[in-house]
């Protein structure tokens, strides 16, 4: 007796394995499974991915800013730094130093234009770099916005399959809804597990783009004292 409640309990949660519940849901439910299934696993790529770009950009800025705030001059910081590897902020500052040198080389020099030349010239490389920081949030916002839904989806096709089941068979034993509704609550559990570290991973990594963001704005400001001090003396 032990041994047969033994043996149904095994068919049962056979039965009621992710695959088996995968192969068994119909056409579209099986659609839905897939869609999320590739959502979560582009999704995690992007999280990886950006866990190791910033993990690494926080390090080499942090070099950089060493190197900055020694209290050397300019010309001096650019020769420390050029063995640095590239960060942000890195780029930024190459990006005003290159003007800088354009404009020693051209016969009309003008303090007030180099200034505003300079400062254009960062504020375009710092909008550069966050557009490159950025990249693939959008995926992920998007994942995080629409795979709940299409999960809901996944759930309501299921459950209406379960009721056409009750329909056909004229029986209301829970043995004849239990699959579809297995089915289903299954799409609500890919949908959820794909858009819950997506939204997670956006919000950090949106956070982590404003700090490098606000890094390399107060590196301007401290980059015109610099310059301007130098003007000066």
């Amino acid at each position: 007796m032990e041994n047969e409640e033994i043996v149904a309990v095994s068919q049962i949660n056979d039965e009621f394995s992710l695959i088996s519940l995968f192969f068994r849901a119909d056409i579209v439910v099986k659609l839905v499974i897939l869609i999320l299934f590739a959502a979560s696993i582009y999704s995690w790529t992007i999280i990886i991915h950006k866990i190791r770009l910033f993990r690494t950009l926080s390090k080499k800025s942090k070099e950089f800013e060493t190197e900055f705030w020694s209290g050397r001059s300019l010309k001096d910081i650019s020769s420390s730094v050029a063995t640095l590897e590239e960060s942000p902020i890195k780029y930024v500052f190459e990006e005003a130093v290159e003007e800088i040198e354009k404009s020693n080389k051209s016969s009309e020099k003008k303090i007030d234009t180099l200034i505003d030349r300079i400062n254009r010239k960062i504020d375009a490389a710092i909008d550069f770099q966050n557009e490159k920081m950025s990249e693939y949030f959008s995926y992920l916002a998007t994942i995080g916005a629409t795979t709940p839904f299409i999960g809901l989806f996944g759930t309501v096709w299921g459950i209406m399959n379960s009721f056409q089941s009750i329909a056909i068979s004229r029986n209301t034993s829970l043995a004849v809804v239990a699959p579809g509704i297995a089915e289903a609550l299954f799409a609500t559990a890919l949908g959820l597990l794909a858009a819950i570290p997506a939204v997670i991973a956006y919000n950090i990594f949106t956070s982590q783009v404003n700090d490098e963001n606000a890094r390399m704005y107060r590196f301007k400001e401290h980059f015109n004292i610099i310059f301007s001090r130098g003007l000066s003396s």
